[in-house]
């Protein structure tokens, strides 16, 4: 593999790889011992379109952790501001020797075309809502970490299907890791199709729940709507999580959620807060394992 730009072009073999390789290195920082100049004289370019706290944070936190520099581009402070297009910017960027690039765009394939014109490895950090390859590994290591498998978990996906990039590539992920996906959305909310006939779609907590061992709950992704499309209100009303809810459709569930979380609309604070449920700080921390694995196999191997 020359670049990550998503779950669609790897095989299980591939996943399964990035997922060994991130838990070395969880285990690796609970011990306090990993090679701490893998990434030494590389630079490390994020191209960041959209706004980001995870992502950004924990892929630039993954890289100094291996020794890399990371240079944090800023469009509002870049030439863009000044009219110089995307294309030409890119070239810019590019000419300037990074020895990998992550970005994050809105526009759908965005960082595939900068893959054909980049000398270095591009990986995803998001783009449209097509896919968020690292978030589903990230995912995808919390679920094994905490069940010992991917294989055979039920896990149900609820929320905005249509224009989550995360659900994107965790169906494709779960699946072809051997999990039983299901969603669950409202009918505004879901895609016309699925990625693979597997998938399951629900559009009713009560028809979705049951059996789940994992909820991952996704926010609106409202900044990729033409208008609202449901009201927060209405929404958490039919498909925000509740004790009472989830004791009575799937009381074995374990609850997580990419972020940034909406609280009162996808899940009540009390289920988002609870220890013996909740995975969703555990998400969080695994940004940074899984960051420096990806960071690793694909910079760290490139003369």
């Amino acid at each position: 593999m020359r670049h990550l730009l998503g779950i669609d072009e790897l095989d299980a073999g591939q996943i399964g790889a990035f997922l060994t390789r991130a838990q070395e290195y969880s285990d690796a920082l609970k011990s306090g011992s990993w090679n701490t100049e893998r990434l030494k004289n590389k630079v490390i370019l994020h191209l960041f379109f959209e706004n980001s706290t995870r992502t950004l944070t924990s892929f630039e936190i993954a890289a100094k952790r291996l020794g890399a520099d990371v240079v944090n581009w800023n469009p509002e402070t870049s030439s863009l501001a000044k009219g110089e297009n995307f294309i030409d910017t890119v070239d810019t960027l590019v000419s300037m020797k990074p020895d990998g690039i992550v970005m994050r765009h809105s526009e759908y394939g965005a960082p595939k075309f900068v893959a054909s014109r980049a000398g270095c490895p591009v990986i995803n950090g998001g783009d449209s809502w097509r896919e968020h390859p690292t978030q589903a590994l990230l995912d995808a290591l919390t679920m094994r970490q905490h069940f010992g498998k991917i294989e055979g978990l039920k896990v149900t996906i609820v929320g905005d299907i249509a224009h989550s990039r995360v659900a994107s590539s965790n169906m494709q992920l779960l699946t072809k890791m051997g999990a039983q996906v299901s969603v669950v959305a409202p009918k505004v909310l879901m895609p016309e199709s699925l990625p693979f006939k597997e998938i399951k779609a629900y559009d009713s907590l009560e028809d979705g729940l049951p059996g789940a061992d994992v909820v991952m709950t996704l926010r609106l992704q409202k900044e990729r709507m033409d208008k609202a499309l449901i009201s927060d209100a209405a929404y958490f009303n039919e498909f925000g999580l509740t004790f009472e809810k989830l004791e009575k459709l799937c009381p074995q569930a374990m609850i997580m959620e990419p972020g940034p979380l909406v609280r009162g609309v996808q899940m009540e604070d009390s289920v988002a807060e609870d220890p013996q449920r909740s995975l969703i700080l555990r998400q969080v921390a695994n940004g940074i394992p899984t960051r420096m694995a990806v960071l690793d196999m694909l910079v760290g191997d490139v003369a």
